[in-house]
């Protein structure tokens, strides 16, 4: 039988500030290094963050649960002068979050 994936919990957040900035500045690095870098890409990396904090704040810890704030609040960004979407920014996020966790994005596996 097939299991399922377990859920991908964070720790408590104790600074959730310092985790947005946190996440804010890797997740500009990550969308400059990963096409062109863009004016638009602090813009995405502050609204994905303001996403992750209000998240944080409010008690989510559920990696899973925190990719699917950030994709839906994503949709109403207007990606039209990005490389980017909401799927790509969620994803990224998830990818960043694990490997502060030390999870290995490519299989899974820590």
């Amino acid at each position: 039988m097939i299991e399922p994936i377990p859920a991908v919990t964070l720790p408590p957040c104790s600074s959730p500030e310092q985790e947005a900035e946190w996440l804010r500045q890797a997740l500009h690095t990550w969308l400059d290094r990963e096409f062109l870098p863009e004016i638009v890409n602090d813009k995405i990396a502050e609204r994905a963050s303001s996403v992750y904090l209000r998240q944080r704040m409010e008690g989510e810890n559920d990696v899973g649960c925190l990719l699917i704030a950030i994709l839906t609040e994503m949709q109403g960004f207007d990606f039209s002068k990005s490389f980017y979407s909401e799927f790509a920014v969620a994803n990224a996020v998830s990818d960043l979050l694990l490997n502060s966790l030390g999870i290995d994005t490519c299989c899974g596996q820590s």
